[in-house]
């Protein structure tokens, strides 16, 4: 994708490679969203296209036909692509498929996954250090499968260049988080709206409570700043891209995190992002530069001194201790 601080071209070109079986309704979750946000700006915000593997179409678990934009082989373009799948991904082996994959990766395309579609980006040996959820049907098959991955029982998970989501309905809340980031809660607001989902559910949903009850006393600028760090912990947003996607000033940002949380906005953030790296020492066994590298920290050593200030012991000793 592109840089954080920068906005999406007039056209942002999402693709989605549809595997046969792919369930209808997680498809309609993740796309609908992108079509109504064209409809509601009366223009062209998201140029979409579907690609199938061997036809001119792919085929739903529901028997939809869905027809192709392109070949796989004509993929170009693209910002974006989600491998949207049903519960015949555990089986799937296409070595021409994964390959493109890796290949679309080495270009420095953002890949994503819908419900099955992560076991796919699995096996092409795209979730590599990356944190990702599945839809909880492949989860325990995926840890057996691939037990050095990083898997989350969350709604979706954003890992700098990688979007994964279980699937359903979940997707509504994922792309949420996309037209958000890219033209703000108020607009994304109006697309949820159009479709009578006016309770966005945060990404760690349902794994944990809600972000208002977890944070009762926060506003709504800061659990849109919140949400946004959850969905940011490997590539950190500076205080003024927070501020933007909360629609209020810094100062202001930071005068609500001091006041309601007795802590400034980006010393939140650091807490946030090392304890995501506490959980990663206990449930992965990512090397320590990777860890680092997965919650935002520039090197190996930053990482250490900053774990060891918030938990009091470095992480190679808290592992140590673990084990």
């Amino acid at each position: 994708m592109k840089n954080k601080d920068e906005k999406p071209p007039t056209e942002f070109n999402i693709g989605f490679l549809l595997i046969d079986g792919f369930a209808l309704m997680s498809f309609s979750a993740v796309v609908e969203p992108l079509r109504a946000a064209n409809l509601i700006s009366k223009s062209s915000l998201y140029n979409i296209d579907y690609y199938s593997i061997n036809n001119n179409f792919s085929r739903s678990s529901s028997k939809a036909i869905i027809e192709s934009s392109k070949t796989l082989k004509e993929m170009s373009h693209l910002d974006l692509l989600f491998v949207v799948a049903g519960s015949g991904s555990s089986s799937f082996n296409n070595a021409s498929v994964f390959k493109h994959l890796r290949q679309l990766d080495k270009q420095g395309v953002t890949l994503g996954g819908v419900s099955g579609g992560p076991v796919i980006l699995a096996k092409a040996g795209v979730l590599k250090n990356r944190r990702f959820t599945v839809h909880w049907e492949h989860a325990s098959g995926m840890a057996e499968l691939f037990p050095d991955l990083v898997i989350e029982r969350a709604l979706y998970v954003k890992d700098r260049d990688r979007y994964t989501c279980a699937g359903g309905i979940a997707p509504l809340d994922m792309m949420n988080a996309i037209i958000t980031e890219h033209y703000g809660n108020s607009f994304a607001q109006k697309v949820s709206d159009w479709f009578i989902h006016t309770e966005i559910r945060p990404s760690a949903s349902p794994q944990r409570s809600g972000l208002s009850e977890r944070y009762p006393r926060a506003t709504q600028a800061m659990l849109l700043a919140i949400e946004a760090m959850r969905n940011h912990i490997a590539d950190p947003l500076d205080l003024d891209q927070l501020a933007r996607i909360s629609e209020v000033s810094s100062r202001q940002l930071n005068r609500l995190f001091r006041e309601k949380q007795n802590i400034g906005t980006m010393n939140f953030y650091r807490q946030l992002r090392l304890n995501t790296a506490q959980k990663l020492l206990r449930q992965s066994s990512m090397k320590m530069i990777d860890i680092a590298q997965a919650t935002g920290f520039v090197s190996a050593a930053h990482f250490s001194s900053a774990f060891n200030k918030q938990f009091g012991q470095t992480p190679s000793s808290m592992r140590s201790s673990i084990r």
